[in-house]
């Protein structure tokens, strides 16, 4: 999602919510988050799992080292104890090794995810071990640019979501998908606001 359509996307959402256009005038316009689609971005989602990001990237750095041409086929014939020197835990290697082998045996065609309906290839991502909904959501806004998700699981946008709507209990997950319906169908470019207040918005 490019900058135009994101303040396109904002621009119609502040016009039915007085919260979020106040939140606009505060911080502004989100940056666009664009990552690339295929077999790298979701090893680097399991990479990320739990970990800073200074981490993830040192990691990735090795990982890279090793697979040089990033191919799921040569993660499956990497020597027994590469992943795991490179730093990943012993469940992560079970993840990604699961994730290429998949993909190499044909159980999950990645490629096949854009001409997906979303809830079709949030099924598709998260029948993968190691796959949550919210790295599910994460990919389908970041790779495949779609415009209506939003990552409930996320604890920093409901924080933000709760900050922005002066809402004094913590939100779960349900809670925060009942508030932000009515910014269908560009939940997508909200989700980049909420993030964005977050990190800027007075306190």
């Amino acid at each position: 999602m490019n900058q135009s359509k994101i303040k396109r996307h904002l621009d119609a959402l502040a016009k039915i919510d007085p919260d979020l256009r106040r939140g606009l005038r505060l911080v502004r316009y989100p940056a666009p988050r664009i990552r690339e689609q295929g077999f790298q971005t979701l090893l680097s989602t399991v990479v990320a799992q739990q970990i800073s990001t200074e981490a993830a990237a040192a990691i990735m750095g090795r990982v890279q080292a090793l697979l040089p041409g990033m191919e799921p086929d040569t993660v499956l014939r990497l020597p027994a104890g590469a992943l795991r020197a490179a730093g990943l835990s012993a469940r992560k290697v079970e993840y990604v090794e699961g994730l290429a082998r998949a993909i190499v045996e044909n159980q999950f065609e990645v490629s096949k995810l854009p001409e997906m309906e979303d809830q079709a290839a949030i099924n598709a991502i998260t029948s993968l071990r190691g796959f949550g909904v919210w790295s599910a959501e994460i990919y389908l806004m970041f790779s495949l640019q779609r415009a209506d998700i939003f990552p409930a699981g996320d604890l920093a946008l409901r924080i933000a979501l709760q900050k922005l709507k002066g809402i004094e209990q913590p939100l779960s997950d349900k809670q925060a998908r009942e508030v932000v319906a009515p910014w269908a169908p560009y939940r997508s470019a909200a989700s980049l606001f909420l993030w964005h207040y977050y990190r800027g918005a007075p306190t």
